[in-house]
């Protein structure tokens, strides 16, 4: 675990005094967490040790014998001008500083400035580099329209090209060090998007989940950061939180937008300072997990009316996907109850039942409120009390009219009103019968069994009313 380097690509040091780059070395650990440091005393090994290994940033002092930091500069920047690189040195002057930046420097620092100064600065180019190999792997990604990966996303059943360009994103951004926010209505899969993130990162810790929704801000900041002993009463044992539980792995935060605002300052402190203290101590600890959160509700709205905090959304949308409703995927439909009813015959120990050729037809005039986990939990009702070898539908027409009696019932007398707000003159009774039999046989596909379960009425009586409408 400790050979998860970061950041993924090597952070050259370039000076001739051995006690800067040690000093800077330690600096750049402790204070930010970065580990993949090469260093180099003899300028002129600078272009081969960027030739041998994976550089993304040079850190280059100014003065040096043999090649000074100028000429280094102008090396790099004609044949490797992909790489970054910030200029240090031990003189403050304004012209040579300029001069540097218009060579290409990302950056210019004096020794003798604050040292948060200068790994500030180095975070602000790490986070560059990343989003423009991030954006560089997505722009490949999007044009060969393939998958380097497609066994972290077996579990995932989908032929949906949205859902497939969710996957191509998340293995560009898998590795990034950013949050990764997932959104979705509930039911959707986002957990099994967040496994798959995990998988893909290359991180050999665990991937360690916590489900926020209700957690109060003391036990929020005792689940997370843990508690030394004596921090309260009955904290007879140190214990640790969830966020070392992630060490080295991915901490999977779901439901984070029923977080309390003073929780929300905490998580905000944890992902900008990427550090935390265990409840009762005053030594801090750094955090060694990447972050995954999750959400059905609207961030976006919440931070407007202020009961989510608009700085902690824009550092967890760094990254950001939105997984689509079961109803926008139709086509996944087949594909899932053939999963699911093989899933629920063999955890039922029975033979796979047959469906009839009108169960998807039927699925797919359905919104599914409850997405993939709701077709899931009918098809396993359905599997427990199955007898012959067609599967009944029966427990599926219960499902659907049980759900839609609901929303008719939720609709309010506003919201009944506004169904006929768009029309001008009201259809006659008979006008609006044969509107409603034209609909559900559109949405039924011609099937008149379904049709009629749509609109409530027996099959005898809706083949009259089509005869009407013919």
């Amino acid at each position: 675990m400790s050979e998860n380097l970061y950041p993924p690509f090597g952070i050259l040091l370039v000076d001739d005094e051995p006690a800067w780059l040690l000093s800077l070395s330690v600096s750049l650990e402790r204070c930010a967490g970065i580990t993949n440091i090469i260093t180099c005393r003899d300028s002129r090994e600078v272009i081969k040790t960027i030739e041998r290994q994976e550089i993304g940033l040079v850190i280059l002092d100014l003065v040096m014998p043999h090649l000074g930091g100028e000429e280094v500069l102008a090396l790099i920047r004609e044949q490797h001008p992909e790489i970054t690189t910030i200029v240090i040195s031990g003189m403050n002057q304004l012209e040579t500083a300029v001069r540097c930046m218009k060579m290409g420097a990302f950056d210019y620092y004096v020794k003798t400035d604050d040292e948060d100064r200068l790994i500030n600065g180095v975070m602000r180019a790490i986070n560059m580099i990343e989003l423009k190999r991030e954006n560089r792997e997505m722009s490949n990604r999007i044009l060969d329209g393939s998958l380097k990966h497609p066994e972290a996303f077996a579990g995932i059943v989908t032929t949906n090209r949205a859902m497939h360009a969710i996957f191509a994103y998340i293995e560009a951004v898998a590795q990034s060090p950013q949050p990764l926010l997932i959104s979705g209505e509930s039911g959707v899969g986002k957990e099994q998007i967040a496994q798959a993130a995990h998988v893909l990162s290359g991180c050999r810790g665990p991937l360690v989940a916590v489900n926020v929704a209700g957690l109060d801000d003391s036990v929020f900041a005792d689940t997370l950061f843990g508690h030394v002993r004596g921090a309260f009463t009955g904290a007879d044992q140190a214990r640790r939180g969830m966020v070392e539980e992630a060490a080295d792995g991915t901490l999977f935060l779901d439901e984070i937008g029923d977080l309390s605002i003073p929780s929300q300052v905490k998580l905000l402190r944890l992902l900008q300072e990427g550090e935390y203290f265990p409840l009762g101590s005053d030594r801090p600890k750094r955090i060694k997990a990447r972050v995954i959160v999750a959400t059905h509700q609207d961030l976006a709205a919440k931070q407007s009316t202020g009961t989510f905090r608009r700085d902690l959304y824009y550092r967890l949308c760094t990254h950001h996907i939105q997984v689509p409703p079961l109803r926008e995927r139709q086509e996944d439909i087949p594909l899932l109850l053939d999963h699911f009813l093989k899933e629920a015959a063999g955890a039922l120990g029975k033979k796979k039942p047959t469906p009839p050729k009108e169960l998807v037809q039927l699925l797919a005039t359905y919104k599914f409120p409850g997405n993939v986990r709701e077709l899931r939990a009918m098809v396993y009702d359905a599997v427990s009390i199955h007898r012959d070898r067609i599967l009944s539908m029966e427990s599926f027409f219960k499902a659907i009219d049980r759900q839609d009696g609901q929303r008719i019932e939720l609709l309010s007398p506003p919201q009944r009103q506004n169904l006929f707000g768009g029309i001008e003159r009201l259809p006659t009774f008979s006008e609006a019968a044969d509107l409603l039999v034209t609909e559900a046989m559109s949405r039924a596909n011609g099937n008149q069994s379904i049709a009629a379960r749509l609109l409530g009425i027996t099959q005898s009586a809706l083949c009259k009313r089509l005869k009407r409408v013919k």
